[in-house]
């Protein structure tokens, strides 16, 4: 075994061994030289519940790791895209948390396990902190008297592929509720191509990709911003601007002063100390690393947590399995001492999650015209569109037809043909589905299976 010299569990072993001799000696003093009748013995109080945290923790000068990793379980037709609004995750985190989870038709009861423990970045804990390779937000809010610190995290999407968000810091320049949007040229020509054709200012509303609202930085063309396109948030989806749930910027919009600083920082490799122990949080890295600046990059996490907690004479680290950890990139904290339990040990031994409600909710129509995107014999795969389709941005409300061993999608409705024409043109766009308008008795749509992010 490859190991860090760090043996930080001798000192709280002999801890204990001293309490428990303490006690030992307490007991027996306390009964010797009694005859008396003893007490029946009662059964030991069940462990009171852990607390819940979803996003907003307090600080202490030596919290390295806030939340605590949970696992939830899959209700009815829920999607991991419900699942992960709810707990106020990323689409790109689940899915590394949860390797062969379909995303969009997971079995009910699936067991889901929910990445809501993080360490925080290696960065001044002031203002707004962003670390790209997590797709994560910290708020640091300024410190009153008396109170204690604390920090609030949101998941964010972030530039796309050459689009990239910049690094370093700037500050809050201007706030804007309900945002116009104010197309650049490269982003109207890039649309037109693809024959979206853009206007040339986007007014507020459900389709702006601003969302309610805009956090202008002191970087150009860059904002905090809410979205038209909640699915997206947790992935690299934007044109360099970081965007959030609108759940979590309108209260961030409203908490953030002009002037906050802003520091993005591109940290995949995290290491810190929590409640069990020394651990490792591992991101794909937004620009590609070689096994030797990975290898790196994992030490150099690690020996600056163990300087941090000055833990260089107590902590014995496995850095074959810090390593192996940083090449799976789950994006969730593991321990990482000698001492440490097996992953699998160590995952199903977590808490269940109290149950919450998603806040997506599937788009309802009215009229009477379809769009018809045909028959499919298998289940999961018209559940898979449907499940895609309620979840675009914004919205296209769709529902499922069974019957004779099929399940026929349709997207609607709509109270004309016109409108219905124009969201086929944009589902054959969206999602490369191609389908017909056509129009249907209400008797015919009433026997619809109803959308997966209707149910529980």
């Amino acid at each position: 075994m490859n190991r860090l010299d760090v043996n930080r569990t001798a000192r709280p072993a002999r801890l204990l061994r001293l309490a428990g001799a303490a006690l030992m000696l307490i007991a027996l003093s306390g009964c010797a030289g009694w005859g008396a009748r003893q007490r029946p013995q009662l059964a030991p109080a069940p462990p009171a519940p852990e607390p819940f945290a979803l996003n907003s923790f307090e600080l202490r000068d030596d919290t390295d790791v806030v939340g605590r990793l949970r696992y939830t379980t899959v209700q009815g037709e829920e999607t991991l895209l419900d699942i992960a609004r709810a707990y106020d995750l990323g689409y790109d985190e689940i899915l590394a948390a949860n390797p062969g989870v379909d995303p969009w038709t997971p079995a009910s009861g699936q067991r889901v396990l929910l990445p809501t423990a993080h360490v925080l970045p290696d960065a001044p804990r002031e203002g707004i902190v962003i670390n790209l390779a997590a797709r994560r937000l910290y708020y640091y809010p300024p410190r009153h008297d008396g109170e204690p610190a604390r920090v609030v995290t949101h998941p964010i999407g972030i530039g796309r592929e050459g689009w990239a968000t910049p690094l370093g810091r700037t500050k809050v320049a201007k706030k804007h509720a309900a945002p116009a949007w104010t197309v650049p040229a490269t982003i109207r020509r890039e649309h037109a191509a693809k024959g979206d054709p853009l206007p040339a200012v986007v007014p507020p509303g459900p389709e702006n990709p601003l969302g309610s609202h805009a956090l202008r930085l002191g970087w150009s063309s860059i904002l905090i911003h809410g979205t038209s396109k909640p699915a997206g948030i947790g992935m690299r989806v934007s044109h360099g601007c970081m965007q959030l749930y609108p759940e979590d910027i309108a209260p961030l919009f409203e908490a953030v002063p002009v002037g906050t600083p802003v520091t993005v920082v591109d940290q995949p490799y995290l290491a810190g100390v929590g409640a069990d122990g020394l651990l490792l949080e591992a991101h794909e890295p937004v620009k590609p690393m070689s096994g030797t600046r990975r290898e790196a990059a994992v030490t150099r996490a690690i020996e600056a947590a163990i300087a941090r907690h000055r833990l260089q004479d107590t902590a014995l680290v496995d850095l074959d399995l810090a390593q192996a950890h940083a090449g799976r990139h789950a994006g969730y904290p593991l321990p990482i001492d000698a001492s440490a339990p097996a992953q699998d040990a160590y995952l199903a031994a977590l808490p269940a999650a109290p149950p919450l409600p998603s806040p997506h909710e599937a788009p309802v129509g009215q009229g009477d015209w379809y769009v018809d995107l045909g028959r499919f014999k298998s289940e999961n795969n018209a559940r898979r569109l449907v499940a895609m389709l309620t979840h675009q941005g914004p919205p296209i409300p769709a529902l499922r037809l069974p019957g004779d061993g099929q399940h026929r999608v349709l997207a609607g409705p709509y109270p004309s043909k016109a409108l219905a024409s124009a969201a086929a043109r944009r589902i054959e766009r969206d999602l490369s589905e191609t389908g017909q308008p056509i129009r249907l008795a209400p008797a015919v749509a009433s026997n619809a299976a109803p959308p997966s992010a209707m149910l529980p």
